[in-house]
C-alpha cells in the first residue's frame, strides 16, 4: 500500500480554462490550450469531470494509494474538485485555493467547511501579496480554526510553468514567501494545522525555525524538491529528512507527491525516492508509517 498522498492537484478542465481565459496569447481559449499542452507535453483533461475523476481513481487503484488529498488550484475549479471528492467513495479529500484578500473569500471557505465539502485551504502569499500572520488573513484563519481545518501555505520558490507558457505575468514576490510569517498565525490559531509544502521550497532553514517554534506547523515532502540544488552547502533528500526529523519529529511530516497532470499521472517515483532516503537514515517502520499515512490519517479522521 502506497499510503496517503497529502499533496496533489486535480487539474480539471475548469482549471486550464480559467487560466487560458486570462492569457494574452492570440487565438481562442481552445487554441491557447492546445499550444500549451503540446509545448508542455501534457494531456488536457476531458471536459467531462466524471471521466477525469475515473482516470484519477484508476491511478489510485493502480498504485495502491489509500487516499488522495487534492487541490482546487484555481477558485473556478472548486466545484469540480468538491464534486470529485464527493463521488470518490471516501478516497479523495478536497482543499480549496483561496486569496484571503478577495471579497467574501473567508465566508465561502466557511460555507464549504460547514457543508463538509473541503478539509481545508491552500494559499500562495507570494502570488497574492499578503502576509498570513497579518490582519488580511485573520477572517480565513478564524473560519479554519472554527472547524479545526488545515491550511497549506506555499512558501519559498514559486514558478508556475503553465502560467509562463500562457504568457501570464509573473507577479510572485518572495518577500511574502518566508515560513517565518506563519509563526504569529500559528500562535494565534492553535486549532489550525499549518502545512508548509516542499520542505519550504528553498526556505529550508526558515521552515525548521517555524517548526521548532510552533507545534501546529507541519511540513510536507511533495514535489521534486529541486530547490536542494540551490542550497549552500548542497543537500540531498536524506539530509533534508534527517534535519526535518530532528526538528519536527516523525509526527509532523506528511508524505506528498505534487502529482497533477497526465500522462505522468501519480508520481510513484517520488514515493520510491522518499522511502529510499528514509531507509538510508535507518528510520524505523513505525516512523515511516506515520510519514506515509499515519499522520494524514489522524488529521483527516480516517480509519
Amino acid at each position: 500500500m502506497a499510503g496517503i498522498d497529502f499533496h496533489s492537484h486535480f487539474f480539471s478542465a475548469s482549471f486550464f480554462r480559467a487560466l487560458a481565459e486570462k492569457s494574452p496569447l492570440p487565438g481562442t481559449v481552445e487554441t491557447r490550450l492546445a499550444q500549451v499542452a503540446a509545448r508542455a507535453g501534457l494531456e488536457l483533461p476531458p471536459d467531462d469531470d466524471t471521466a477525469h475523476l475515473a482516470r484519477w481513481m484508476a491511478e489510485l487503484d493502480r498504485h495502491a494509494v489509500e487516499h488522495l488529498c487534492t487541490f482546487a488550484s484555481a477558485p473556478e475549479e472548486i466545484p469540480a474538485v468538491c464534486a470529485a471528492a464527493e463521488r470518490s467513495g471516501g478516497r479523495i479529500s478536497a482543499f480549496a485555493l483561496v486569496d484571503p484578500r478577495a471579497e467574501g473569500a473567508a465566508a465561502r471557505v466557511r460555507a464549504l467547511l460547514e457543508a463538509g465539502r473541503i478539509r481545508g485551504a491552500l494559499v500562495f502569499p507570494a502570488l497574492h501579496h499578503f502576509d498570513v500572520g497579518r490582519a488580511e488573513a485573520r477572517p480565513l484563519l478564524q473560519a479554519l480554526s472554527d472547524h479545526r481545518a488545515v491550511l497549506f501555505v506555499h512558501c519559498g520558490m514559486l514558478v508556475v510553468k503553465l502560467r509562463d507558457l500562457l504568457g501570464l505575468p509573473r507577479t510572485q514576490d518572495l518577500a511574502y514567501a518566508s515560513p517565518l510569517s506563519l509563526i504569529p498565525a500559528a500562535n494565534a490559531f492553535p486549532a489550525v494545522r499549518f502545512v508548509i509544502p516542499h520542505f519550504g521550497a528553498g526556505f529550508f532553514r526558515e521552515t525548521l525555525i517555524a517548526g521548532a517554534q510552533c507545534e501546529n506547523i507541519l511540513v510536507d515532502t511533495s514535489s521534486s524538491n529541486s530547490w536542494m540544488s540551490m542550497h549552500v552547502p548542497k543537500l540531498d533528500l536524506a539530509a533534508v529528512f534527517e534535519a526535518t526529523l530532528a526538528v519536527f519529529g516523525p509526527d509532523r511530516i506528511l508524505f506528498g507527491t505534487d502529482s497533477g497532470t497526465f500522462p505522468t499521472g501519480w508520481r510513484a517515483d517520488r514515493l520510491k525516492e522518499q522511502r529510499a532516503a528514509l531507509v538510508a537514515l535507518k528510520t524505523g517502520p513505525g516512523e515511516r508509517e506515520k510519514i506515509f499515512g499515519g499522520n494524514a490519517r489522524a488529521i483527516l479522521g480516517l480509519r
